[in-house]
């Protein structure tokens, strides 16, 4: 269906799919700071699509909008990464809270609440709070960040065009399980959160009117929940299976 040859089907696929860049690019803006233009994101994510399209068969066994989705995001988020446009003492703090993180849920068996954390980093309550939403747009989670530092991605890899390997396969159902049981261990506040976010694609604002929050509390919580995967997925990957 769309692994086009012909310029008119892939211009019609393109203009027809257009919507579905600018929400996922609308969608991500919400974690990202003003220095980052919504239109810069709806051009690289115009490439993505365009790459979907070329690449796109419909003998994958998945849905053309849900490849072209992947596509998209992925396309995104490499500019993003490429551009290094987050400052490096926030990156540093952000692992600063990562590593507290990870100190303070071996010290108590549970995961720490905000002024625990706050106290470890020997900051005031309110001052990790504006560390927190100074790591927006840092906290841009994807598989392939806790597996190897080849240029592949977790997408070329479950859907190229060649036989899978088992092994891959496998680690890449590890990897998912273990972020879904991270998700569930979430303190309640953050994995409804998260499920609003991710699963019912809700913005800050409308998530923020749901949980009684303000919008910049919900980002809050957001920096802090993909801090706390972040950590966990991480320890778990230098944790030899059996």
């Amino acid at each position: 269906m769309y692994t086009v040859s012909g310029g008119t089907d892939r211009n019609s696929a393109l203009e027809q799919y257009a919507p579905l860049v600018k929400r996922i690019a609308h969608h991500l803006m919400a974690r990202l700071p003003a220095s980052v233009e919504v239109d810069d994101l709806i051009q690289v994510g115009m490439m993505g699509l365009l790459d979907a399209i070329t690449r796109y068969q419909e003998t994958q066994g998945v849905q053309f909008e849900s490849y072209a989705t992947q596509r998209i995001r992925g396309a995104m988020l490499d500019e993003l990464r490429r551009n290094d446009w987050l400052p490096r003492g926030v990156r540093r703090d952000v692992r600063r809270i990562e590593d507290a993180i990870s100190r303070l849920q071996q010290r108590h068996g549970r995961p720490p609440n905000e002024k625990e954390l706050a106290a470890e980093l020997k900051m005031p309550l309110d001052k990790y709070q504006q560390l927190l939403q100074e790591a927006r747009g840092y906290q841009l989670l994807h598989y392939e960040d806790f597996s190897d530092d080849s240029d592949e991605n977790l997408l070329d890899r479950s859907h190229a065009d060649e036989r899978p390997n088992p092994l891959e396969v496998l680690l890449d159902v590890r990897l998912r399980q273990r972020l879904i049981d991270a998700i569930e261990e979430l303190p309640d506040r953050e994995k409804t959160m998260m499920g609003l976010y991710y699963e019912q694609e809700l913005n800050l604002k409308e998530i923020g009117a749901i949980m009684g929050v303000s919008e910049s509390r919900v980002s809050q919580l957001h920096s802090q929940a993909i801090a706390r995967l972040r950590s966990r997925l991480r320890e778990e990957a230098w944790t030899p299976t059996a």
